[in-house]
């Protein structure tokens, strides 16, 4: 199978960058990730994306982290966060992530003070141009400051034939992903993130599932399988079921999510990266008084079983 032939629908989980308590890579951590989310059917994976603190590495850890996660997946795709400022740099990524094994790189446009949609499209180009890796591109105004209308997404879209899947995290997203449907003269893949956040209404609006780092991505695959097969009522009672964590877990940085992870036995521990911020003790017995609430007795380090969650009162 080649890049080409990956079907780029489904849940492509965004992981975390794991450290140990000296923020030095932890990357038996990292391999114990990729394993456990093609162990609970995952698509693919993408590493280096915000939730993976890329703005933290340096062009070492980066490679470390592709080599890493590319032979832990085995066949499942792995995805790399290639984005830069500057657009040299990021084709030096992208070129890096494609020699090393990644099956996609996800970018997004970078910060101008003076917002130009010309030189958006042109970035993408310029990249598409200079290597052959499909591209995901993606649209997070809350981490990159650059607004995309969706006539502009769909230029770049049809200007860049390299981009081989839109991640859309432009709010309202069931708003944007209607507008895409509609404006779009083909069937294309598209995903959105937020942690989920809007992901019920995400999918009735044409969706096509979720490149994001909520830590149940099993939570994500049932929904994403039971809209496939049109049942609607389980897709919102999963949905409805697991709100609280996905609210709770989508608040700013990346600690909560890390400490999930953690509680799950997917990283040793939940270290973040100075500057950012670490978990305030207070946040976390919130956190294990919700889990608690939410799945009484349930192992959090085993795949979690939706019927059973399901059928918790």
């Amino acid at each position: 199978m080649t890049t080409r032939d990956i079907d780029f629908r489904g849940v492509f989980p965004i992981l975390a960058t794991p450290f140990h308590p000296d923020e030095t890579l932890d990357l038996e951590s990292m391999r114990r990730q990729v394993e456990f989310m093609a162990a609970v059917g995952a698509n693919g994976i993408t590493v280096l994306g915000v939730l993976g603190e890329s703005n933290r590495m340096s062009d070492r850890d980066r490679e470390r982290i592709i080599e890493t996660s590319v032979a832990a997946a085995g066949a499942m795709p792995v995805i790399v966060g290639t984005s830069h400022t500057g657009t040299n740099a990021t084709i030096d990524l992208t070129q890096m992530a494609q020699d090393l094994g990644a099956a996609a790189v996800m970018i997004a446009p970078s910060y101008e003070p003076i917002p130009s949609d010309e030189r958006v499209i042109d970035y993408f180009g310029r990249v598409a141009a200079a290597t052959s890796i499909p591209i995901v591109a993606q649209d997070h105004p809350a981490s990159t400051q650059v607004h995309m209308a969706v006539p502009v997404l769909l230029r770049l879209l049809s200007s860049v034939p390299q981009i081989v899947c839109m991640k859309e995290e432009g709010v309202p997203t069931p708003q944007r992903v209607a507008a895409l449907r509609r404006g779009l003269d083909r069937p294309f893949p598209i995903l959105t993130g937020l942690g989920a956040l809007y992901g019920l209404f995400d999918l009735e609006q044409g969706s096509e599932g979720f490149n994001t780092g909520f830590a149940f991505p099993e939570v994500l695959i049932a929904m994403v399988e039971a809209h496939r097969r049109g049942d609607l009522d389980a897709v919102r009672r999963i949905y409805a079921r697991f709100l609280p964590l996905i609210v709770f877990e989508q608040q700013p940085g990346t600690a909560i999510r890390k400490e999930i992870l953690r509680r799950r036995g997917l990283i040793d521990t939940s270290t973040v990266r100075h500057p950012g911020a670490g978990l305030a003790p207070e946040i976390g017995e919130q956190l294990a008084r919700l889990l608690d609430w939410l799945l009484p007795g349930v192992d959090l380090t085993r795949p979690l079983v939706l019927d059973e969650a399901l059928a918790r009162p």
